[in-house]
C-alpha cells in the first residue's frame, strides 16, 4: 500500500474479505467506494443485492479481494430468500476477514442473527459501525462501541460513513494488518469478476426499485437476452419478469411512460460503464411463481 494511506509497504498481503451484515445496513455502498467504482446496485429499499458480489482493490502491495453479500434476514418463504441467507452466510468461513456493517443507532432481531452466525466464525472478524456521519456529538459513540464490544471480541471496531468515505483509510489499514502475506491472485487492473451482461441487468433492477420500491419492492428480476456489439454501438435487450399482470401494468405504466423512464435512466448508466454508445430494449413478461422456480434463479444467476 502507499503512503499516502500511511499503510505498511514492505509485506505484500492478499486475501478475501467477506462484508456482512442485515439488509440495509450500507454494505453495498461501502464496497463501492472501497473499490472506487460503483460495482453494486444500492436503493433505501432492504434485500436490493441478491448475488455475491466480488470486488478487487490492488494498491501496491496489497490485493483486497471483497465480496459484498445479501443482507442476512429472517428467512422468507419464497426460495430465492432461502439461497439469498444460504449465500451469505456460505462465505464466512471461506474468507481470510469478516466485515461485519451495523448501524450505529439501530440494534434489530436479524442483527441478533449475523451474531449468532458469527459466533463459529475462526476468522478475525471487523466490527463497521456505520452512518457516523448522523452523529453531531462523537463522544456519543463511545456507549455504542463498548456495547458492541460486550457482545463479542472483535479484531478491530471501526466507526465509518460508508456514504460519505470517512473512516475508510482506517478500516482499510485493519484489513491489512489481518490478511495473510500473499501473492496477488488476480491481475492488478481487474475490479470484479462479473460480466458486462450481469452488470447491464443490474442496472435496471436498480432503476427498477428507485422507481417502484414502494408498489414492488421484491417481485422482479431482469433476465438479459441481447447483448451484441454491433459496431460501436452495444445492442442490449432486456426481459423484466413479474409474478401478476397487475404487476406488469405497474412497470409499464400509462401509456409505457413507466418503462421508458426506467430504461432512460439505465441506459445512462450503462453507457458510463460501459463507455459507448448503448441502445437498450426493455420488455416485461409475467412468470408467476418465479421466486419459487429453482430453474429461474439458476438463469438468473441467483446463487
Amino acid at each position: 500500500m502507499n503512503d499516502e494511506n500511511n499503510l505498511p509497504a514492505a509485506v505484500r498481503r492478499c486475501g478475501m474479505i467477506a462484508i456482512v451484515g442485515r439488509p440495509n445496513v450500507g454494505k453495498s455502498t461501502l464496497l463501492n467506494h472501497m473499490i472506487g467504482q460503483k460495482l453494486c446496485i444500492t436503493s433505501r429499499k432492504p434485500q436490493t443485492t441478491r448475488h455475491l458480489i466480488l470486488g478487487i482493490k490492488s494498491a501496491d502491495n496489497c490485493q483486497m479481494i471483497f465480496v459484498d453479500t445479501p443482507g442476512m434476514h429472517r428467512s422468507g418463504r419464497h426460495a430465492m430468500n432461502q439461497r439469498m441467507n444460504r449465500a451469505a452466510g456460505s462465505v464466512l468461513h471461506d474468507v481470510d476477514v469478516v466485515v461485519w456493517v451495523v448501524d450505529r443507532s439501530v440494534w434489530t432481531e436479524e442483527d441478533q442473527q449475523v451474531l449468532e452466525r458469527l459466533s463459529s466464525v475462526e476468522q478475525p472478524v471487523i466490527l463497521a459501525i456505520n452512518k457516523i456521519d448522523e452523529v453531531s456529538d462523537k463522544s456519543s459513540l463511545l456507549p455504542v462501541i463498548s456495547g458492541y464490544s460486550s457482545r463479542r471480541n472483535f479484531s478491530a471496531i471501526v466507526p465509518l460513513s460508508a456514504l460519505h468515505k470517512a473512516g475508510l483509510d482506517v478500516l482499510e489499514r485493519a484489513l491489512y494488518e489481518h490478511l495473510p502475506e500473499s501473492e496477488f491472485i488476480y491481475p492488478e487492473d481487474q475490479l470484479t469478476d462479473k460480466s458486462e451482461r450481469f452488470f447491464a441487468s443490474e442496472i435496471i433492477r436498480e432503476k427498477i426499485i428507485r422507481q417502484l420500491g414502494e408498489e414492488l419492492p421484491y417481485q422482479t428480476a431482469v433476465e438479459i437476452e441481447e447483448f451484441i456489439q454491433d459496431g460501436n454501438l452495444l445492442r442490449i435487450s432486456a426481459l423484466i419478469i413479474v409474478e401478476k399482470e397487475g404487476q406488469k401494468k405497474i412497470v409499464i405504466g400509462d401509456g409505457g411512460e413507466r418503462l421508458k423512464k426506467i430504461g432512460q435512466q439505465a441506459r445512462i448508466d450503462m453507457e458510463e460503464m460501459f463507455g459507448q454508445k448503448v441502445m437498450l430494449k426493455l420488455w416485461v413478461k409475467v412468470r408467476r411463481g418465479w421466486a419459487d422456480s429453482e430453474r429461474t434463479l439458476n438463469s438468473l444467476g441467483i446463487e
